[in-house]
């Protein structure tokens, strides 16, 4: 598989007690390679999955996490952009596992077609796409570039919406528009309603099924739903656990869903296998699999 999108450096913050303006608040801190894209290509590859990871990062670090994801059995294409550190998010963890984030996107913006190595397709399986290489310049024509080569080749395209927020600032109807054809689109409850616009998730995904072949809308700790085009959709419960950390909890889901789709073309059990891989991420700080955490 092939994975494009987003390389972070994860500070995750848990206060331990209520925050205390203009002073000092006792947490807990750690940090955590991350991006969604990065956290999906780990987890598949710690699925025996053969992955090609492409991204853009900092060249001060730019060793550091090509060393990581290599030690993962990944094979990472990242460039080293001389004038941006990498992205940086700093996710702000509740008691119930919930997550503030406040984001720098850093390098991850200026992914450019040099950036991507020539016959990265070839014998792809499938090309995946983080949203977030979407909402900006120059990395969503490179974006759009690599989607228009996979459709050419014949590799099916899976894409994560990524953020309700960045959604909103290009618009439901750009988005869909760029995504099109796509034969799997993973947004969560909240990106399904903006870009369906309707609150119901089942309505939400029978709708997006004109868009894509596939449809399969998280919803946390209540399961997911999934939509084939011209298929009824089904709604899926999850086994509930009481969660520590959610980030990268999507990211795992898309992570199990995917070997296993590409394994038996039955959604219905690529999501449940999907939502046992992402039960086991939020039992812990950091959106990736236990082997990542440096």
């Amino acid at each position: 598989m092939v994975v494009v999108g987003d390389v972070i450096n994860d500070v995750l913050v848990r206060p331990l007690g209520p925050v205390a303006p203009d002073t000092d608040t006792r947490a807990q801190i750690v940090r955590r390679p991350g991006g969604s894209a990065a956290n999906l290509a780990s987890w598949l590859a710690s699925l025996g999955d053969a992955v090609t990871f492409v991204s853009r990062v900092g060249a001060l670090d730019h060793d550091l996490h090509a060393a990581r994801l290599a030690s993962l059995g990944i094979d990472p294409h990242l460039a080293a952009d001389p004038d941006r550190e990498t992205g940086t998010i700093v996710v702000i963890v509740d008691a119930d596992g919930g997550r503030t984030m406040l984001t720098d996107r850093g390098a991850n913006v200026a992914l450019t077609p040099d950036d991507v190595p020539p016959g990265v397709l070839d014998g792809a399986a499938l090309l995946h796409l983080s949203g977030y290489t979407l909402f900006e310049e120059p990395a969503r024509g490179t974006a759009l570039g690599l989607m228009a080569a996979a459709r050419a080749a014949g590799v099916p395209v899976s894409v994560d919406p990524s953020s309700v927020a960045f959604l909103q600032d290009v618009g439901p109807e750009q988005f869909l528009d760029w995504t099109a054809g796509a034969s799997l689109v993973f947004p969560n409850r909240d990106e399904a309603a903006l870009l369906a616009g309707t609150a119901d998730p089942v309505e939400a995904a029978r709708r997006l099924c004109a868009h894509y072949s596939t449809v399969v809308v998280t919803l946390d700790a209540d399961g997911a739903v999934v939509a084939r085009r011209g298929e009824e959709p089904v709604a899926l419960p999850a086994q509930r656990v009481h969660a520590v950390d959610t980030t990268g909890a999507g990211d795992a889901f898309c992570a199990g869903f995917l070997t296993t789709w590409l394994r038996a073309d039955d959604p219905v059990g690529a999501a449940a296998a999907g939502m046992a891989i992402a039960r086991e991420c939020v039992l812990r700080l950091g959106g990736g699999p236990l082997a990542t955490v440096v």
